[in-house]
């Protein structure tokens, strides 16, 4: 356990923690807004931004290789806010359609640039599947910094994103611009999805973003509740994560922390006494019970 007091391991942990915490928040109102794709979408968007910033600048600086995956991040949803309005395609298959087209295209500049001289070297690679391992000060710092913007912006429009998520509808009834929202919140988690890929990689971040939410669901249907569950539960295994990534040889820390997660979610779905599977089978066996009880005394009242 002497791993635990060094420094390697404190900003791992400490990056993954964040992180997932920050990962946590946004993904409630994704998961409430029925839009849990649109974190998956992004992050395969983001590959060719990335590849294009380094190819641009040819620097691997963290803070400008994510200014690229912000900057196709953003067109993706611009894209996706254009074909729901202009055409008659559904949100799901403009989601598989922009999901596809962007990670095709940040594979092939993956491919191109490997055949560059020197390029091979770049370790772009590791935004596919991630590498949180590689975190240093700086990573974290970047993590710290934007997800307390990302938090200061979700408290000062809590009303607003809390009407939009629950019924965008009698948002728009009240006045509230809920189209300017909605694009306001998918901005946050564009963001949440770019800080994060370098930890879990453009195919895993999506899990980190919805699977607090979704475990935290199904424990309570209050909002902000739901925000402090799932801030926990991504905390939680983001800092479990690294611990068993590091402690063990050749274990990648992205993967691991889905793992965990995931674990969460499904004790979640089975044990909670909410919505749990367990929970219901045995309040419907007692309403059941309690029903045959009611009608074998109906029956005696009858005699």
């Amino acid at each position: 356990m002497n791993f635990m007091i060094g420094h390697t391991f404190r900003t791992v942990a400490l990056g993954c923690s964040l992180l997932g915490m920050v990962s946590g928040i946004l993904g409630c109102f994704a998961v409430l807004r029925k839009q849990s794709l649109l974190g998956d979408a992004v992050s395969h968007a983001s590959l060719p931004g990335v590849c294009l910033a380094f190819l641009f600048t040819n620097v691997k600086e963290t803070e400008v290789l994510l200014f690229g995956a912000l900057v196709t991040g953003v067109i993706c949803i611009g894209l996706i806010q254009l074909i729901q309005n202009y055409t008659k395609i559904k949100f799901d298959s403009a989601l598989a359609l922009i999901l596809s087209v962007f990670f095709g295209l940040g594979l092939v500049l993956l491919s191109y640039m490997n055949k560059l001289p020197g390029s091979n070297k770049s370790g772009l690679n590791k935004f596919i599947f991630g590498q949180a391992s590689t975190f240093i000060e700086r990573d974290v710092n970047v993590i710290f910094i934007t997800g307390i913007i990302l938090l200061v912006i979700i408290v000062l429009f809590w009303k607003e994103f809390k009407l939009v998520s629950f019924d965008s509808d009698f948002a728009k009834t009240l006045g509230f611009p809920s189209k300017k929202i909605e694009i306001l919140i998918s901005i946050l988690i564009v963001a949440t999805v770019i800080i994060g890929i370098q930890a879990a990689g453009v195919i895993l971040i999506s899990a980190m973003l919805i699977s607090p939410a979704v475990a935290a669901r199904q424990w309570t249907d209050k909002l902000s509740v739901m925000v402090i569950l799932s801030a926990i539960f991504g905390g939680i295994s983001g800092f479990f994560g690294t611990l068993i990534s590091i402690s063990q040889e050749n274990l990648p820390t992205g993967p691991i922390i889905v793992v965990i997660i995931s674990l969460i979610v499904l004790f979640s779905i089975l044990f909670s006494n909410k919505r749990g599977i367990i929970f219901k089978i045995i309040r419907n066996n007692q309403k059941r019970k309690l029903n045959l009880a009611k009608l074998k005394e109906a029956k005696g009242e009858d005699k």
